[in-house]
């Protein structure tokens, strides 16, 4: 490697996005390039938010990790010998990590989907349904836009209620809910075995793998783990300790590509299926994930999106585009994508490089 570059870009959504901790009216990330000798690049996305309401990892916090830490001592030979060096922070060694695989698969003149061995061509999208306003209008819109499941925002304590209306609007249509940790006890969830719901995503705090566990021998509905997975060896816990039925991967919440390998190869030895989950990425996260979601054991569909679904304008040249519920993996040169450095410039708020 000859130079690696943070590029910390802020840039607009067409509607704020609203969090536990608020709303944000746009995203800020960093973008990890990486450069060889050749001149060759590879790019990579450091997907942490502004606040630690997801992790706790936030933008300023990776940017001191990644250039203080990662970055100086860099071997792109054997990236994760420096990642050991550093506890914790997997946003930043993730977007690192991407870089470096983009750059590795560009090489060799292929797409990262077929470097990392991915099979699909595209991938299927899942809907939201925000209850805002009339669900049975929402689920009928998200079918006919050929979206293939539909992750229903309920109110805790009113579940039964509104997923009985959808339910009588489509009797099987794939449905989900997302606890987002913030049930207590597993008597809560039980009933809601009726609706025969696609999986109940995070239902408990993150890293309680008993009550999990304890939900799922109880429930036939599969429990599906979220933030509870950061790390290969986390899966590896939840499948052995089977807290869960599916397993959601997100590369920057697991810390990278190496893990996420792991994970999905252990998911297969042990018959679970996998989803690949959003964390309202830029076109350059966004071509990361749909080459993971190209592998073959990533059966259900993810949260990913077009680069409409957000921005107003993405930071590439070209968007990525969402066709009747499905989103084509890129299949040029690595992850298939290229910066629009024009536009990323008049959105970049600070920027560092490293020279090797």
């Amino acid at each position: 490697m000859n130079k690696a570059v943070l590029h910390r870009v802020e840039v607009p959504m067409k509607a704020p996005f609203t969090t536990a901790h608020g709303a944000i009216g746009s995203r800020e990330v960093i973008i990890v390039e990486v450069e060889d000798d050749k001149g060759e690049r590879g790019y990579g996305e450091i997907a942490a938010f502004p606040s630690p309401f997801y992790t706790e990892e936030t933008v300023t916090t990776a940017w001191h990790i990644a250039k203080d830490f990662l970055l100086p001592s860099l071997n792109e030979k054997d990236a994760t010998r420096i990642f050991r060096t550093v506890q914790g922070h997997p946003m930043a060694k993730a977007g690192i990590e991407q870089a470096l695989f983009d750059l590795k698969a560009k090489r060799e003149g292929r797409s990262l989907s077929e470097y990392i061995g991915g099979t699909r061509k595209e991938v299927a999208a899942g809907g939201v349904i925000s209850l805002s306003g009339d669900p049975k209008k929402e689920l009928r819109t998200l079918k006919q836009a050929g979206f293939q499941r539909a992750k229903v925002k309920v109110e805790r304590g009113r579940e039964k209620e509104q997923l009985q209306e959808l339910r009588e609007e489509d009797a099987s249509f794939p449905l989900m809910i997302d606890g987002n940790g913030a049930y207590e006890s597993p008597d809560e969830l039980l009933p809601l075995d009726e609706f025969k719901l696609l999986m109940i995503e995070q239902p408990f705090q993150s890293g309680d793998f008993r009550k999990h566990r304890h939900l799922q021998k109880k429930m036939n509905t599969p429990i599906c783990l979220d933030e509870s997975i950061r790390s290969f060896e986390d899966a590896v816990q939840a499948m052995e300790f089977k807290a869960c039925r599916i397993l959601n991967v997100k590369l920057s919440r697991v810390g990278g590509w190496s893990e996420a390998l792991q994970i999905h190869d252990r998911a297969v030895n042990e018959d679970m299926p996998l989803w690949c989950g959003g964390m309202v990425e830029t076109g350059i996260g966004k071509a990361h994930s749909l080459a993971l979601a190209s592998l073959p054991n990533f059966t259900l569909p993810g949260d990913l999106s077009g680069s409409d679904r957000y921005f107003k304008k993405d930071i590439i040249k070209d968007p990525i585009y969402l066709e009747n519920g499905f989103i084509r993996v890129p299949t040029g040169p690595g992850i298939g994508v290229e910066p629009d450095f024009g536009y990323m410039e008049s959105v970049t708020k600070d920027r560092w490089f490293q020279r090797y």
